[in-house]
């Protein structure tokens, strides 16, 4: 790779990343520094070295001014790859279509414009390496930000590398933090070693300077290689003679200084179309000489910012550095800005681009506008449609603001905050609640602000104020929105279920004794209008009178219930996780399993990765308290494919069920930890249903009571039926049965209420652990026969085990080997070790060497692998593997031929015979 000076280490760290890509393995990487350091000088260099060695390369920048727009930055990336997009699947395409303005339809989820990403650029690269560059990364919009960082996080076997430029904002007030990238392969540049900068200082000056300046320049510059470029063209000759006039530097501000300067001597049309080509950051040169013509400036003007080494202009705009357009834009006075902005405005087609012609509009206007702010609010909406929250909250903040009607103003300001609190701007979307409150508001607008203002204060203080405020929204909204009324009781239900109601009147049955008071659904029943009604019983009337309302719910949102409206996915997307754990309250394993599933599926098939972790979290415990240990491996590591979320407690219990207390013991670390920054017990409380399960498989009996008993504190964990049975087991065992009784009766309760397998299997266990003599044994066998009839096997396994104890320690060591037998074959087969091992230690007490477990085929795959290979046994195709897990289909061939390598195979045929039943 051409040499830079100084950076010989960085050239070939992008040099081994270029080389990868070219050979199939891609890549992305990170270049870190403070503005001036090279980073800009790198990607050019990584650019001419790519390109001849047959790389195609793509590029973006990020521009200050169109910080705002959402997926501009993606759509400069994009916009020449755009012939290939044909190749896509349909609603790849519709995203891509709809994120970037090109046709109209359904919201498309940003990560499923992630994945139309990830598989535009492979399919590019099937031609050939793609090398793709982002400039000032920092200031994409936040859409594209998130999309390619996901596209980087992704990126594996299709022979792509992908170079982000990043000004570190430490020293830099000015400069954005871009936590999108955070995690990606880092380069860190600094400043240029004292004979490098020598050298590259020495280019540049035009008269010998005296070694002691020399020396300072050095020292003070530290070693920023645009500094050291910029100084000679930024100081008077005289200033050189002996040094004794030479400003001070200051690195990087002293760099945009030098740029500022270099403008302030041009002439005043030449400044003005500077700053016209700094407002425009799309580099489309038609646009900015039109909106010369507009000013009336002459297209010959640019030639004095050319000679100055400031800009070139041919078919695209291009700033020599960033800091020069930056240096324009941040010089200029606000009466210039606002006729760049206005000459823009004026030449933007509006039918082509309405949106940055709204926005252009808007800048340039001075005190209020209501044409302008109406604009701007249309905008906002096909922005929203987009996806676009946070371009959507910036276009409506600043159309309340431009607004002079009143009333028009607050209803903007509330829209407004209601779309900044939906992108994660809560200090925001408070203020403009501040604006909005000036009103005048009509009495739904007046609720719709107190509604969220009660959102804004519970994801402040989980357990603070927010959940009385939530209900004091739902009962005031009533009379006015019956639907959003319900589903707002609904929400603060869930609230005081996950928080565990913390605080006077927040708990559960408080919230719930509230919640009766909503209004009857305005229509038919919606599967979420059930789930309140039977939430609602449940906790005011008892579990036996909420089961049936329950189950109803359930089914409803499994899609089984006639009774109620069908079922979309959005709302299993926004409710299948209350849902999921609801079908755990009344014990149905079989709706609890197609739910988690659905709701999984549900939220993969939009891309959804804001409610894919949840969704993933209920699906692994199910699994997992199946029996069914490697599939639920495979949940947390499509978590870990699909979202840069960790699946802690998923993997804690899964832990915990394998009996890897090292494992177990790290993730509870962690947990706590972050449970402990937010203030969230339930999160703990979890996490002590996963050591229970642990200390309960190693023997440790009282530690497994101690944990238990915190689970079963839990209003959480008690609702879903986790916590009862380890209770009991870990308190018989440590000879304080009593300790269980109000977990056993209120267990036996719900088992009966329930009447299923799953509930009475576990209850009959339960009381089996706590009898004596033939009481017992009826009890055993009871509980073995039910549990056989539901898919709860880990249940039935151990209940094989607590079986096969309690008969050896009758003395009946015949019976005893054969329900430890079952007992260690069932464990062992799923994975539980630890059980297992609590079975074999057991069974060699009775004089029998356990059987040790046959190696199977996919033991050598990793859990990522073996879901791919079900998933192309079942025959999905890798397009359609690579969709699911949000992969390219390249990146699924390649694990593909991993797969059939260590299974000693060479077609999907042979996987389907390997793996299928």
């Amino acid at each position: 790779m051409t040499e830079l000076l100084g950076r010989r280490t960085e050239l070939d760290t992008v040099d081994a990343l270029l080389s990868r890509a070219r050979s199939g393995r891609s890549g992305a990487l990170v270049l870190r520094g403070e503005a001036g350091i090279g980073k800009t000088a790198l990607l050019e260099t990584a650019r001419r070295a790519a390109e001849a060695s047959g790389f195609r390369v793509e590029s973006s920048v990020g521009a200050e001014s169109e910080a705002q727009f959402a997926f501009a930055g993606l759509h400069q990336l994009c916009a020449p790859l755009l012939d290939r997009v044909g190749s896509l699947p349909a609603p790849q395409q519709a995203a891509l279509g709809v994120a970037f303005g090109q046709s109209s339809g359904e919201t498309p989820d940003r990560f499923l414009v992630g994945l139309a990403t990830l598989n535009l650029l492979a399919e590019v690269a099937e031609e050939g390496p793609l090398l793709c560059l982002i400039d000032d990364a920092q200031w994409l919009d936040q859409a594209s930000a998130q999309v390619l960082a996901f596209v980087a996080r992704r990126l594996a076997a299709e022979h792509i590398a992908l170079v982000f430029a990043v000004r570190d904002p430490l020293g830099d007030s000015e400069a954005r933090v871009l936590p999108a990238v955070d995690g990606l392969p880092e380069l860190c540049l600094g400043g240029l070693d004292e004979a490098s900068a020598r050298a590259l200082l020495a280019s540049a000056l035009t008269v010998p300077l005296d070694e002691r300046v020399l020396e300072r320049i050095i020292n003070e510059s530290r070693g920023n290689p645009l500094a050291l470029l910029e100084l000679p063209l930024s100081v008077q000759s005289v200033q050189w003679a002996g040094g004794f006039g030479l400003p001070p530097l200051d690195v990087p501000r002293r760099v945009e200084e030098s740029f500022r300067r270099r403008v302030g001597g041009l002439p005043a049309e030449t400044q003005l179309l500077l700053l016209v080509a700094a407002v425009e950051p799309t580099g489309d040169a038609a646009l900015l000489w039109r909106a010369a013509a507009h000013l009336g400036v002459a297209a010959d003007a640019v030639s004095h910012a050319e000679s100055a080494g400031l800009v070139e202009i041919d078919a695209q705009v291009r700033f020599r550095h960033p800091l020069a357009r930056s240096a324009v834009y941040r010089d200029a006075a606000p009466p210039d800005r606002r006729r760049a902005h206005g000459a823009l405005a004026a030449a933007t087609d509006p039918d082509a681009d309405p949106d940055r012609r709204a926005w252009h509009r808007a800048q340039a206007v001075l005190g209020p506008d209501e044409g302008a702010a109406a604009e701007l609010a249309r905008a906002a909406t096909r922005i929203s449609a987009r996806d676009g929250l946070a371009a959507s909250a910036a276009f409506l903040e600043h159309a309340a603001l431009l607004t002079p009607e009143p009333s028009a103003r607050a209803r903007r300001a509330l829209d407004a905050a209601q779309a900044k609190h939906e992108a994660g701007a809560a200090e925001s979307a408070s203020e403009l609640l501040t604006l909005a409150a000036a009103g005048p508001l009509d009495a739904l607008q007046q609720v719709r602000l107190e509604l969220l203002r009660a959102q804004i204060e519970f994801h402040r203080v989980r357990g603070g104020e927010g959940l009385g405020m939530l209900l004091d929204v739902a009962k005031n909204l009533a009379p006015l929105d019956p639907a959003l009324s319900r589903e707002t009781y609904l929400d603060a239900l869930d609230a005081a279920i996950v928080t565990d109601g913390r605080g006077p009147g927040r708990g559960v049955p408080e919230v719930a004794e509230a919640a009766r008071a909503a209004p009857a659904p305005p229509g038919s029943p919606r599967p979420a209008d059930l789930l309140l009604d039977g939430l609602v019983t449940t906790f005011t009337q008892g579990y036996a009178p909420g089961v049936p309302a329950m189950r109803r719910a359930v089914a409803a949102f499994a899609g089984q219930a006639a009774q109620a409206d069908v079922v979309r996915d959005s709302d299993i997307r926004r409710w299948g996780w209350l849902a999921s754990r609801t079908a755990m309250a009344v014990f149905d394993d079989e709706l609890g399993l197609a739910l988690s599933a659905r709701h999984v599926r549900a939220a993969r098939e939009a891309g959804a990765l804001a409610t894919l972790p949840a969704a993933l979290l209920v699906r692994s415990v199910m699994l997992v308290l199946a029996g069914e240990f490697t599939r639920a491996a495979e949940h947390t590591e499509i978590a870990a494919a699909a979202t840069t979320v960790p699946l802690l407690h998923a993997q804690l219990i899964l832990a915990a069920w394998r009996g890897r207390a090292d494992e177990t013991a790290q993730i509870h670390a962690t947990i706590i930890e972050e449970a402990a920054a937010r203030g969230d017990s339930t999160e703990v409380s979890l996490a002590q249903y996963g050591l229970s399960v642990l200390h309960n498989g190693h023997g440790d009996y009282p530690a497994a009571q101690a944990a238990a008993v915190r689970a079963f504190d839990s209003d959480e964990l008690r609702h879903s039926n986790l916590a009862h049975s380890e209770l009991i087991e870990a308190a018989c065992r440590s000879g304080r049965p009593e300790s269980a009784a109000d977990a056993l009766a209120e267990l036996c309760t719900r088992a009966t209420a329930s009447g299923t397998p799953w509930g009475l299997g576990l209850a009959a266990r339960s009381r089996a652990m706590t009898t004596s003599g033939p009481d017992a044994e009826e009890h055993y066998r009871e509980a073995i026969a039910q549990l056989s009839r539901c898919r709860m096997s880990t249940h039935l396994a151990r209940t094989h085990l607590v079986y096969g104890e309690w008969l050896r320690r009758e003395g009946r060591r015949q019976d005893a080997r054969e329900q430890l037998r079952t007992a260690h074959d069932l464990l062992s087969d799923m994975g539980a070790e630890a059980f297992a091992a609590r079975a074999a230690h057991e069974l060699r007490a009775t004089g029998e060497h356990p059987r040790t477990r046959a190696a199977q085929p996919t033991d050598a795959l990793t859990a990522h692998e073996l879901h791919i290979a079900r998933l192309v046994a079942d025959g999905a195709t890798s397009r359609e593997v690579g969709t699911q897990l949000f992969l390219s289909p390249r990146t699924i061939e390649a694990h593909l031929r991993n797969i059939f390598r260590k299974l000693g195979i060479t077609s999907r045929r042979q996987l389907g015979a390997l793996l299928l039943p």
